[in-house]
């Protein structure tokens, strides 16, 4: 589809993944940064999840952001724009987890060390604001949460990231795991059965 010179003249925050990509490549470098405004939250949180450290999170996002930039010439539109992106970022998610554990095996001391940061790791944002008492509250609750998420296995922590957490549809995740619709909701259903009995006493 190619952009008439009015639909050009529309501010870029107003307008859509697919106008935003098409400028972009014709080399309007800030549509992009509106790509990456719009979309870098829910990735990050999605990323959150995944690594469980903020830190991470945010290195990978950026990195995720550089690999779809370079790549963008390459997105067919075949999917939307934000799945794509989320298939870049679980897979540098994934990477990323695996330099990590092969890291850690090096010597004893480094696996402690590694195992000590991810307990200091907490969800999302635990400011008290103007109520310590519920700023508490929400503190330990993403503790138990970032626990219990830890304890699922690596496919079921994903299902769950990309389902509740990123707000992907069955049929995008399926298509981003290679897995089937059917294997998507037996994971989500053993998932969430293990985190309800994680966090029984939260009830």
């Amino acid at each position: 589809m190619t952009m008439s010179p009015s639909d050009k003249d529309i501010p870029l925050h107003e307008q859509d993944d697919e106008s935003l990509i098409k400028l972009t490549l014709e080399g309007r470098t800030r549509a992009f940064d509106v790509l990456v405004k719009r979309h870098s939250r829910k990735l990050h949180a999605m990323l959150m999840q995944m690594l469980s450290s903020e830190a991470d999170a945010y290195d990978v996002a950026q990195e995720s952001f550089i690999k779809a930039y370079r790549s963008l010439r390459y997105f067919n539109g075949q999917s939307a724009f934000y799945t794509w992106l989320y298939t870049i970022a679980a897979n540098s998610a994934r990477n990323f987890i695996r330099k990590r554990l092969r890291a850690r095996t090096t010597t004893i001391d480094d696996d402690d060390k590694g195992n000590q940061h991810e307990k200091n790791d907490e969800l999302a944002d635990t400011s008290v604001s103007a109520d310590p008492v519920r700023g508490a509250y929400i503190k330990d609750l993403n503790k138990r949460l970032q626990e219990a998420l830890q304890q699922l296995s690596p496919s079921h922590r994903e299902v769950v990231t990309l389902c509740d957490i990123a707000g992907l549809s069955y049929p995008e995740i399926s298509n981003m795991l290679n897995i089937s619709e059917g294997t998507l909701r037996s994971r989500l259903h053993y998932a969430h059965k293990q985190l309800q009995g994680l966090l029984e006493d939260l009830k």
